[in-house]
């Protein structure tokens, strides 16, 4: 069983809001929803009944469409359809996949208002227009994201619930960890990085310790979303899959902004939104906008023209940098476990950076700016944050990087927003120059 963070979030809207809303729950295929709802219905209440809308059956469907009127009728249709007993106030009802059938959807207003029974949905693409279309999206819902696990996550399913806590107080204090406990850190580390965090994967590794069976595992997810491109993308499919194909080959550059010319010469970005939008909506990848003018409203200054396109798990990138041959053929495993990667290993870590500040709450943001003129407007920050109503500007490094001069020139142009600036890199925790330098395991700690 994966121990997750989101079951604390599920337990609150349980005490304090589920008697008058619904809780949706909006991740990717194969982040763990289900499991997760099901979990939660198993430990927190009497029963529960789980609807899964991918797969309903033709009575439930039209249950749902045409009888909904009468509630009291039915609940015991439903009660006797799936054989599960309903008790007022102690049963939990679970709408899977919920953007299968978007009337479930609407009708989750009035099943609110009845008051019996307590309500999660779950689903994916849950803005795009198909899924929502000739429906009243319900007030009486209140949303939550599960995204993979994190590195913590990770941790707990390894079994170590004490590493963690121990990286937050030293983090808290400012305090480097000493060499032998960052090495086996950034060791663990790395094998989360290889894994990455849909539940599948984790699960597969927890108990074979098997790299070739974990690949599969991704290669089989990778297939599905891909699948649903092509199921649920409509007229843009073609464009989403080119997208989605190209992000490995998009980062391993040096300036990893999304180069839309690389699909097609005469491409533009208005003419490849919607597809890029369909991307983030369906939680498989993480944008990050260009903040021209740095703030604490950094979306007011965004160039949406210029963007960097992450994965939303690392341990899916790094099967699509295999695509193009199988594991058996491919030292990439070995090469990361050791520190000897012979490729671009930047494109890997600014994407777990990426997928943990998202994993955060965050917005994606960097900064990027070229002058031919003069030097110093010259300069890249990976990603911006607001904390304390500062800008945090942080970059990713590799460990034996040998100057910041980005990050300095950002300090001196914006002096007056930048609260302290962050290098995330390879190496134990230390403050230098004024720049705090975190272990990049730490990223999960901004």
């Amino acid at each position: 069983m994966l121990k997750r963070k989101a079951y604390k979030e599920l337990l609150e809207w349980k005490s304090k809001y589920a008697d008058r809303t619904a809780l949706l729950v909006n991740g990717a295929r194969r982040v763990g929803k289900s499991y997760l709802c099901k979990l939660f219905g198993e430990n927190e209440y009497k029963s529960y009944l789980m609807i899964d809308f991918a797969n309903i059956p033709a009575e439930i469907k039209d249950l749902f469409e045409n009888e909904s009127y009468n509630l009291d009728l039915f609940f015991i249709k439903l009660s006797a359809f799936y054989g599960v007993t309903l008790y007022e106030r102690d049963s939990l009802l679970i709408f899977d996949e919920i953007q299968m059938l978007p009337r479930a959807r609407q009708l989750i207003k009035y099943l609110v208002a009845d008051g019996r029974y307590d309500y999660i949905e779950t689903g994916s693409l849950l803005s795009i227009k198909r899924n929502v279309e000739n429906i009243v999206i319900p007030s009486e819902e209140m949303q939550f994201n599960l995204y993979p696990l994190d590195f913590e996550e990770f941790l707990w399913a390894m079994g170590d619930e004490v590493t963690a806590n121990l990286l937050r107080s030293m983090y808290q204090a400012r305090s480097p960890l000493g060499d032998s406990l960052h090495r086996k850190v950034m060791n663990d580390f790395r094998q989360y990085l290889l894994v990455g965090g849909m539940p599948q994967a984790v699960d597969e590794y927890v108990k074979t310790k098997d790299f070739a069976k974990v690949d599969l595992v991704k290669k089989n997810i990778l297939n599905l979303y891909r699948n649903d491109i092509a199921k649920f993308a409509g007229e843009n499919q073609n464009k989403v899959l080119a997208i989605f194909d190209q992000i490995p080959g998009q980062l391993s550059k040096k300036e990893k902004k999304y180069n839309i010319a690389t699909i097609d010469k005469k491409a533009r970005y208005r003419d490849y939104e919607n597809s890029f939008l369909w991307l983030a909506d369906a939680m498989i990848s993480n944008i990050c906008y260009n903040s021209t003018d740095p703030s604490v409203a950094l979306s007011l200054t965004s160039d949406y023209n210029t963007r960097k396109c992450y994965m939303a798990d690392t341990g899916l990138l790094i099967r699509q940098i295999l695509d193009s041959g199988n594991y058996t053929d491919n030292d990439i495993y070995k090469a990361v476990l050791f520190d000897r990667l012979n490729i671009n290993e930047g494109m890997l870590m600014e994407n777990i950076v990426a997928q943990s500040l998202v994993a955060r709450g965050y917005r994606l943001f960097f900064y990027s700016r070229y002058d031919n003129k003069k030097s110093e407007n010259r300069m890249e920050i990976d990603f911006l944050i607001i904390k304390n109503n500062k800008v945090i500007p942080i970059e990713v490094k590799s460990a034996g990087y040998r100057k910041h001069s980005s990050l300095d020139k950002f300090r001196l142009k914006f002096k007056n927003r930048v609260g302290e600036p962050v290098i995330l890199y390879q190496k134990d925790l230390m403050i230098k120059e004024g720049v705090l330098h975190l272990p990049i395991y730490m990223a999960m700690l901004l």
